[in-house]
């Protein structure tokens, strides 16, 4: 017996139809279905032997589900009614106390939560083995030195182990992110039924305990309504790939001619269909492009949660696309940057000629003269002047002459000289973070005490 007279038009059984991309959510809709019986028989709400034969068909089905042999029907609207209907096939009409004391809407929160806490675990995984990688490359090139650049700009040499350190302080924030990700998935939404409530005396502590949720949702309303560990995680694999992105584009740059500092191995590079010369950072390009998708899907489900009334509307089915491509893609892309940072090769030649710029130590020269008294605008002009002097003519810094120096400031001798040689420029970053060796050893230290 149906409350509808007509059957649903097959367009909006296209548009309302959920089954081919929750069918993802089968092996956690099984493992809540073991907890909620267990806690029904242990509650006195059904019997044992339904117990017993609720478990049995619900174990074939689980079988099933994961050997690809789950047969779907016509009329299975979503995994939940799907497995429902298969397991009244299963083990007769006991199939259908399964459902008892509870809804699709508190029972979909609670699969979706499952998944979350899994692939936030995933993600985090993921993350302290690449930045782990970065970690053992820094050790690698730990004094090979390199330009750093603002604005594209070359502008204060750094050592290559520095520079690979900055990525792996953004991955342990990324850590973090996930690790709140999987906090925010610890309310158990299960036994909250439609949205009031159920009319059964249940023990959600039973169910929450089974599943390895650490706490209950204290409100049925928000319980089945609640999204926000969805938007977590969007939001974290977010900034995450925006992280991966940036690295792809130094990738990208540092492979080119025009630089010339590394180079990505041909496993994680690609040829030219017309082109027979060409290897291209494919790879780290796409590392690029896949971060505005994440965003996107972020930006598309606050499109889909924001002004929603409570508690459960059928918007919220808009979760699971969002969630489930941002997670496969998430893993995807630091699967790929691990492998292209764990077999890239660095060019040291190159990046020490154009690390050995001594432009690249006006700031240093600045600081000389602050050191001797000059107030720092004024040492930036006297440099500036300098600077535009060495450029004018086509020298370098250290082709002006000591009477050239007098000219614009008597705070100038040998030591400018001395200055523009010896890595000086390098070595005299000695501030905590710097990229003196003293200091990038220390950061080694600390970075990978952060990922135990």
């Amino acid at each position: 017996m149906s409350r509808f007279a007509d059957p649903p038009d097959p367009a909006f059984r296209a548009l309302n139809d959920s089954l081919p991309f929750d069918v993802r959510l089968g092996q956690y809709d099984v493992a809540q279905s073991r907890a909620h019986v267990k806690m029904l028989a242990q509650q006195g709400i059904i019997a044992a032997a339904e117990a017993e034969a609720l478990h049995r068909g619900l174990d074939q089905v689980a079988d099933e589900l994961r050997d690809g042999g789950f047969r779907f029907a016509d009329g299975d609207e979503d995994i939940h009614m799907a497995i429902e209907r298969r397991l009244t096939e299963l083990v007769g009409a006991v199939g259908g106390k399964l459902h008892t004391a509870r809804s699709r809407n508190d029972q979909v929160a609670t699969d979706v939560a499952m998944f979350v806490r899994d692939h936030a675990a995933a993600a985090s995984e993921a993350i302290r083995d690449l930045a782990q990688t970065l970690i053992t490359r820094a050790r690698e090139h730990l004094d090979w030195p390199l330009p750093g650049y603002t604005h594209l700009q070359r502008a204060q040499p750094v050592y290559l182990s520095h520079h690979l350190l900055a990525y792996v302080w953004m991955l342990i924030r990324d850590r973090a992110r996930f690790a709140a990700v999987r906090d925010a998935a610890e309310e158990l939404p299960l036994g909250s039924g439609a949205l009031a409530g159920v009319n059964f005396d249940t023990d959600r502590e039973i169910v929450a305990r089974e599943l390895g949720f650490g706490a209950v949702a204290q409100n049925s309303i928000d319980a089945v309504s609640n999204r926000d560990f969805v938007l977590d995680y969007l939001a974290a694999a977010a900034t995450c790939a925006t992280h991966l992105s940036r690295l792809g584009a130094e990738l990208v740059l540092w492979s080119s001619e025009e630089f010339g500092f590394a180079e990505l191995s041909d496993a994680w590079s690609s040829g030219s269909s017309i082109m027979p010369q060409k290897k291209n950072p494919d790879a780290a390009e796409l590392l690029r492009a896949k971060a505005p998708r994440l965003a996107g899907h972020l930006v598309a489900l606050h499109g889909v949660m924001h002004g929603l009334p409570l508690t459960y509307n059928k918007d919220m089915q808009e979760d699971k696309e969002h969630l489930f491509d941002a997670a496969d893609t998430l893993e995807l892309c630091l699967t790929a940057a691990r492998g292209m940072v764990a077999t890239m090769s660095f060019h040291r030649a190159r990046m020490e000629a154009a690390a050995s710029d001594e432009l690249l130590a006006a700031t240093d020269v600045a600081d000389l003269l602050v050191r001797r008294g000059v107030p720092f605008r004024q040492a930036h002009g006297i440099v500036a002047g300098l600077v535009r002097r060495a450029l004018d003519q086509g020298r370098t810094l250290s082709e002006l002459t000591p009477g050239e120096l007098a000219e614009v400031s008597d705070r100038l001798d040998e030591e400018f000289y001395a200055l523009l040689r010896d890595r000086a420029w390098l070595e005299g970053k000695v501030s905590e973070g710097g990229t003196s060796l003293e200091r990038v050893s220390e950061q080694l230290e600390r970075a990978q005490r952060a990922l135990q």
